[in-house]
């Protein structure tokens, strides 16, 4: 039997959370509840009387004006308090959007600004996943707890009033009520608990068959699904996923026949008990007709609020669980400082220095790097390569702060990063790194970095730089055009060359005093790439750069090299001094070298 994980936070450490953010975003959702609680209430009491007191007018023969305005009174009070409900409900609603909205920011936040290290914890990532489920939709807890304690405030304070009611007249009545429902509720729980408990596997059903209704429309498999014949095997995977949801529902709607079924006995059991013991009280004690009434009608309704108790309390508890996983996530503990740490020093320029610099990732018992000694000078352009695997992105992200050494110090200045606010540390360097990381808006938000207050000229200078003047000119929007078409159907789509440009401008514009490029130009063609080389002294005039590439012809632009192998630096000097030592970094440069002579370049991939 799978071990249930206790949740981290109580059932009221989380509705206190969200009483915080309510107070603090929209406190109107906090008296909406309790005043929807009161009408539910008055409701239910007013449709409780409203019969036996009209059947008690007619026994008593009034005239009909006075039952005419007993009935009016009571349509009115029905029509009043159902609209004050409704008004409620309808001004309730978007604050309680408003209040979920919040979290999800809290939940943003939390992802964007989270240490590096927490981005690529396994755990940490479900865990992020466990809180966005519960901001997902209206029904999910963030934003339905609302209407949960609404409920069970109402159904205790309907059920108070049923004792009031009863307390004199039979305890029995009492006791079939709450055990018949208590019953009933379990039998019903029992469901629900099912549906909670395959949450994940119902959830694995949708995600892959999604997966699979959707992949062929993806325009970057549309040359393999037809080069390839894919469509009968994504056919085959949507059906072999079809048929697993169809499993899973059939499991699931047996269950519920037989719940059902319970429901119905439990439910006859009870009333015809209460019939029973109801009429026997009228003949015995001369009941009235429209006393019977009101006490049947109270035993029915009873019965409902009992069961509506149990079941927000079981729907609490299950929002609570989800609500916990929020708050373990946004309270996850970091291991870099943010608020309160140093600011880096303002400087001319920066020095960076690896001091005794250990470092295995996470979870592994590898060392990358055993015990490096590095020093980077303030303006100097350095350059790390390397075979596949050597570490040479590894050392950028310890540069960067990213990571912090398993032994040893990474130094600014003199100064321990450790000590400074790692985002203002953050703020000294512009980088480009591998991958594509370009959001879809239009060019000029995407090398500026903001909707607003965009340095237009400063843009255009960065996109000259990059090598992207003359592809932005052929656009009919220019640097107004979007990216990507993810989001904008009237987006363009660079090539990967072109993408890697902007990466680049976007760098540049940045303009901070440190500049990390790692792998800058492994899209571009070798005409492309000599143009970015040709214009590399001036992208980094002033400024500390690390410059990292697999294309050791790129290296000879560096003031130093790096050669990065065994977990440590194996060869450093200038582009001349390491050729004439014929170490490994000769050797790798003639393969690449003789690789070109003979053509190998022209087998790139075209940009």
């Amino acid at each position: 039997m799978k071990h249930r994980e206790k949740p981290k936070y109580s059932v009221l450490q989380n509705v206190c959370f969200m009483v915080r953010v309510a107070w603090q975003k929209r406190k109107r959702v906090l008296l909406l509840c309790v005043v929807t609680a009161v009408l539910q209430v008055a409701l239910n009491l007013t449709q409780l009387y409203i019969t036996p007191e009209i059947l008690t007018k007619v026994e008593q023969g009034v005239p009909v004006g006075e039952l005419l305005t007993t009935i009016g009174l009571f349509t009115a009070a029905l029509f009043l308090l159902q609209a004050a409900a409704a008004y409620c409900d309808a001004v309730r609603m978007p604050a309680e959007i408003d209040v979920r909205c919040a979290v999800i920011r809290m939940i943003s936040r939390k992802n964007c600004e989270t240490s590096y290290p927490n981005v690529h914890d396994a755990k940490i990532l479900k865990l992020e996943e466990q809180a966005q489920r519960t901001t997902s939709g209206n029904d999910d807890a963030a934003e339905h707890i609302w209407h949960t304690l609404t409920d069970l405030l109402a159904n205790l304070s309907s059920f108070a009033v049923y004792l009031l009611l009863f307390c004199r007249l039979s305890r029995f009545l009492i006791l079939l009520v709450v055990l018949t429902a208590a019953v009933d509720f379990f039998v019903s729980r029992y469901i629900g608990e099912w549906e909670y408990r395959h949450r994940e596997e119902r959830e694995k059903y949708d995600k892959e068959l999604y997966y699979f209704l959707t992949q062929p429309r993806q325009v970057r498999l549309a040359k393999d699904i037809r080069v390839f014949g894919l469509a009968p095997w994504l056919r085959e995977l949507r059906e072999k996923s079809m048929r697993a949801l169809a499993a899973f529902v059939a499991r699931r709607e047996k269950t519920y026949l037989w719940v059902n079924a319970a429901d119905v006995v439990l439910t006859l059991m009870r009333n015809g008990i209460a019939y029973a013991y109801l009429i026997r009280q009228t003949l015995v004690q001369g009941w009235s007709a429209s006393t019977f009434l009101l006490y049947f009608t109270a035993v029915s309704g009873a019965a409902a609020w009992v069961t509506g108790i149990l079941t927000q309390c079981s729907q609490l508890h299950k929002e609570s669980i989800d609500l916990s996983k929020t708050q373990e996530y946004l309270n996850i503990p970091e291991p870099f400082q943010f608020a309160g740490g140093a600011q880096p020093p303002a400087a001319d320029g920066y020095e960076l220095r690896l001091e005794n610099v250990s470092f295995r990732y996470p979870g592994t018992e590898k060392d990358i790097f055993r015990q490096i000694n590095l020093t980077i000078h303030p303006g100097e352009k350095l350059a790390v390569v390397g075979l596949n695997g050597a570490g040479k992105t590894t050392m950028v992200m310890l540069l960067c702060g990213f990571y912090d050494p398993t032994e040893g110090r990474v130094l600014l200045n003199g100064q321990d990063i450790r000590g400074f606010d790692r985002r203002a540390y953050y703020r000294l360097f512009s980088a480009v790194f591998q991958g594509f990381s370009i959001l879809d808006t239009t060019i000029a938000e995407c090398v500026a970095q903001t909707s607003e207050s965009i340095d237009r000229e400063k843009v255009d200078r960065c996109l000259a730089q990059a090598g992207l003047t003359e592809a932005i000119a052929r656009f009919s929007q220019g640097m107004d055009t979007h990216f990507g078409r993810d989001v904008y159907l009237d987006g363009v789509q660079l090539s990967g060359g072109q993408t890697q440009r902007l990466m680049l401008a976007r760098a540049l514009y940045k303009d901070g005093p440190i500049l990390v490029l790692d792998e800058p130009t492994a899209a571009l063609d070798p005409l492309a790439e000599n143009d970015i080389y040709q214009k590399y002294s001036d992208m980094t005039a002033g400024k500390t750069s690390v410059f990292i590439s697999h294309r050791l012809a790129s290296t000879r632009f560096c003031d130093r090299i790096l050669f990065i192998a065994d977990g440590g630096i194996a060869e450093e000097g200038t582009h001349q001094e390491l050729l004439a030592k014929g170490g490994a970094y000769a050797q790798l440069f003639a393969v690449q070298s003789r690789y070109y002579r003979e053509g190998g370049a022209q087998d790139e991939p075209e940009n």
